[in-house]
């Protein structure tokens, strides 16, 4: 019997994720990789974070939903905040690079990048127009 759990997310884009985690921390490995859980069972996912201690995590295609999903074992679960917040975390991060990326293309620069008490971070773009 599989003990791995599956996620659900927002998550579409495999550079902001991959950045997300990075800015996290974490040293996401690509390609099809295998995501270690109990008694050394494992599942393929297209991004793999190996943990020193308990369950791997990975992040996996989801065709049907047209988006990453998390998969870890949750039973092996020990990192120091629970999953749902890991999660807040990383669409956080993705969300940020997300806009940072496309007010980019646009022609805007960061000016100011403040994280405020409440966790939430404030963004100041500007654009020179000649």
């Amino acid at each position: 019997m599989s003990h791995f759990s599956t996620v659900k997310t927002k998550l579409h884009k495999r550079e902001p994720l991959l950045q997300a985690l990075n800015d996290l921390g974490y040293i996401p490995q690509e390609g099809e990789n295998l995501v270690r859980g109990y008694r050394g069972q494992t599942v393929k996912a297209e991004m793999t974070i190996s943990m020193p201690k308990g369950g791997d995590l990975g992040f996996r295609w989801n065709p049907q939903t047209n988006a990453y999903e998390l998969v870890t074992d949750l039973d092996l679960w020990s990192h120091p905040i629970p999953v749902e917040r890991f999660l807040d975390q990383v669409t956080q991060r993705y969300a940020l690079n997300t806009v940072i990326s496309a007010t980019a293309k646009e022609g805007f620069e960061v000016s100011t990048q403040t994280k405020n008490v409440d966790g939430s971070i404030e963004l100041v773009v500007t654009r020179w127009d000649s």
